[in-house]
């Protein structure tokens, strides 16, 4: 009888949430309908529905919320409740990118690295990248630590490169560990002491001075 009486205010406290959430959206909150798309696309409270996700993360988009923007963009990606378009999933990252948006200014930058939505361009690809890992992206910073290796839309740098992946793995991106450590095998002891202050420099900076 706890139990079931525990359950019911749990159910009753999820529709008071939905309630409130939904009269905010109706209302014309743009978090509020941020927040109810996620939850059709979750089908949370709710039954999951792609097209009503959609339509909620669209009223969002309207006042300009970038994190409906970016969701807007997956749903195009991934052709959730709309005709898959990698044109316009593009369209909908790059206005979350320009607001600062780090996680479409990462998709922005792999779209422009597989061409995906947007002809293949490494420097541009590069320049999102860059942003997402002034932030604090670590998967950002991991990417931008193997374009330096690889020397894709830069010029070559170990020592960048080393720096880059340095700090995604000190940012929680394990798999930058390997390739870091790998680049040692042909690093002189100076250029990873240089890669290492410099990594320490763009942390302690807050990565407003990190490449020089």
């Amino acid at each position: 009888m706890i139990v079931a009486g525990g359950l019911a205010v749990m159910v009753l406290s999820a529709q008071g949430n939905l309630d409130a959430v939904r009269q905010a959206a109706e209302q014309g909150d743009a978090t509020a309908q941020f927040n109810l798309g996620n939850m059709y696309a979750n089908g949370e409270g709710v039954p999951k529905d792609d097209a009503e996700a959609v339509k909620w993360y669209r009223l969002a988009t309207e006042q300009g919320h970038a994190e409906a923007q970016v969701y807007l963009g997956a749903m195009y990606t991934f052709g959730r409740g709309v005709p898959q378009d990698d044109a316009e999933a593009v369209r909908w990252y790059r206005l979350a990118a320009e607001q600062g948006q780090a996680e479409a200014q990462f998709t922005l930058g792999a779209a422009y690295t597989n061409g995906q939505g947007v002809l293949k361009d490494d420097a541009e690809a590069v320049k999102w990248y860059r942003l997402a890992a002034g932030q604090g992206h670590a998967e950002a910073q991991g990417v931008l630590g193997a374009i330096y290796a690889l020397g894709r839309g830069v010029l070559k740098d170990s020592v960048l490169a080393h720096m880059w992946l340095n700090i995604a793995g000190a940012s929680g991106n394990e798999a930058a560990r390997e390739p870091r450590d790998n680049l040692e095998d042909d690093m002189t002891r100076a250029e990873i002491s240089r890669a290492t202050e410099l990594a320490r420099t763009c942390m302690t900076s807050d990565y407003k001075d990190c490449e020089p």
